[in-house]
């Protein structure tokens, strides 16, 4: 007789957290309620949260959750529904964890039953100022909460020194990306990639100058800076790499100097450029040949940092 069990979905953890808070929390969440639920489920009960979160329009946001709400939509585990979570009848099914976090995310809601709206959105402000700092609500919500609105201000990182960092997002979600980018003062993100496409959540052109216009954070890409994808194949030790870079600064930035210039114009007007491509280590980047280049032609204001 042929097995007629339902087939689940295949699921990363975070998404079948996702779907038992969900369930949880009745099953029809509305959208800001939900992020904010979720954002104090993650930030409160987890250790290692399954979602980051960065400091947005209204606090805490996070690009991957709703990044995951697509496909959950697509896998007809979500309704779909723009200003609300709703779970599917498949969905509820695939609601499926251990007895431990279903405990958890029970409790959560019942310790969050009947919070809704403002009065929740202040709450995660009271309890995480830091994801305040950028909301266009915080003032109206805190208005009679001088030490909660003191608490955000006082969350807000100091303007970056007007010169050059370098960032790769080997490694980093998008949330953690940005979030490190505005710890150290970042006020533009300076793309040095030839072809701006990543398999990565987030970090393909139009998503990540999405993020980070999201956090005020200023976008541009000089494609004329990146190495073509064909000359960075085969690269399997540190000499492949040194190579490549000693023909890059030989044959290609010399021929950049509007580029370098326009960097160096950003960094006169008073921005903290941060210079990103994919790889972790500098020294297997040529955002590095580029920072170098910048400083033996402009000076030590131009001596990087690399985050």
């Amino acid at each position: 007789m042929r097995n007629s069990a339902i087939i689940q979905p295949m699921l990363y953890d975070r998404q079948k957290n996702l779907l038992a808070l969900l369930d949880a929390l009745g099953g029809n969440v509305g959208g800001l309620d939900f992020q904010k639920l979720l954002f104090l489920y993650c930030q409160d009960l987890q250790q290692t949260p399954s979602y980051e979160f960065v400091p947005y329009r209204y606090g805490g946001f996070s690009f991957t959750s709703y990044a995951d709400k697509r496909r959950l939509i697509e896998r007809g585990l979500l309704a779909d529904e723009e200003r609300v979570w709703k779970l599917t009848k498949a969905g509820r099914i695939a609601a499926s964890v251990t007895p431990a976090v279903r405990q958890k995310v029970e409790r959560f809601a019942q310790h969050y039953d009947g919070l809704r709206g403002d009065a929740l959105v202040a709450e995660a402000y009271r309890r995480h100022p830091y994801y305040a700092i950028r909301s266009e609500m915080a003032e109206r919500l805190l208005v009679n909460e001088p030490q909660s609105m003191a608490a955000v201000l006082a969350a807000r990182p100091q303007p970056g020194k007007p010169g050059i960092c370098t960032i790769g997002y080997e490694g980093r979600n998008l949330e953690g990306y940005l979030n490190r980018l505005i710890a150290d003062g970042v006020t533009l993100l300076c793309d040095v990639r030839r072809n701006p496409l990543s398999r990565k959540y987030g970090f393909s052109k139009g998503t990540l100058a999405k993020g980070c216009d999201g956090v005020g954070i200023r976008y541009e890409h000089l494609p004329e800076l990146g190495i073509a994808s064909e000359e960075r194949r085969e690269l399997e030790t540190q000499a492949d790499y040194d190579a490549l870079f000693a023909a890059y600064r030989r044959d290609t930035l010399p021929q950049q100097t509007k580029a370098l210039a326009q960097i160096r114009q950003w960094v006169k007007q008073g921005e903290r450029v941060a210079l990103t491509c994919f790889e972790a280590l500098p020294r297997q980047c040529h955002r590095h040949c580029v920072a170098d280049a910048l400083q033996s032609q402009f000076g030590n204001t131009f001596a990087p940092m690399h985050l």
